[in-house]
């Protein structure tokens, strides 16, 4: 990863537990982004803090609208489970869910949600709309925001600046 990550702002174990599993899910981020994906990575916990679902973006290379990397990742998580209720579960994902994700992440009633960066063109959690507080929620879901939040927005901003600039971005080089 060409951005340097920060040492541990805490020495808290709670905080320790939750950057070491944004950290992998950078590393989903970058698979992704270096397969032609935006990059954003997801992982989640089962209610034991087993890894249930470990996935990124895979829009381009399943050629579906809907294969953003939470929504990838509640599926592979409900189908362990047997159960699509994720009450117990914590997802980790290195951008502000969109509001397909978002509402997605409502209906499965999400434990606790985990995001690296907000995203403030499409943010549906707390930067432009929220749909988990909204009144239409039926679950009132536990958010923690900004984990590794600086590496995270780095990843996706040099991942378009590539594409901008006609290259294919690759996540291995600065």
């Amino acid at each position: 990863m060409p951005y340097p990550i920060p040492p541990p702002a805490l020495d808290d174990e709670t905080y320790l537990r939750h950057r070491s599993w944004m950290l992998r899910a950078l590393e989903l981020a970058e698979a992704a982004g270096n397969a032609g994906d935006v990059p954003v990575g997801a992982i989640i916990l089962g209610p034991e803090d087993q890894l249930l679902a470990a996935t990124g973006n895979r829009r381009e290379q399943d050629q579906d609208p809907t294969a953003h990397a939470e929504i990838l990742a509640l599926r592979i998580a409900a189908r362990q489970l047997g159960n699509w209720h994720l009450n117990h579960c914590t997802l980790y994902v290195t951008l502000e869910p969109c509001p397909m994700c978002a509402g997605a992440i409502t209906l499965s009633r999400l434990g606790l949600l985990v995001y690296g960066a907000s995203d403030p063109k499409a943010g549906a959690v707390r930067s432009v709309i929220n749909i988990p507080g909204g009144p239409c929620s039926n679950h009132k879901l536990p958010v923690l925001a900004g984990i590794l939040a600086e590496p995270c927005q780095y990843q996706l901003q040099h991942w378009f600046r590539q594409r901008r600039q006609g290259g294919q971005p690759n996540l291995n080089r600065p």
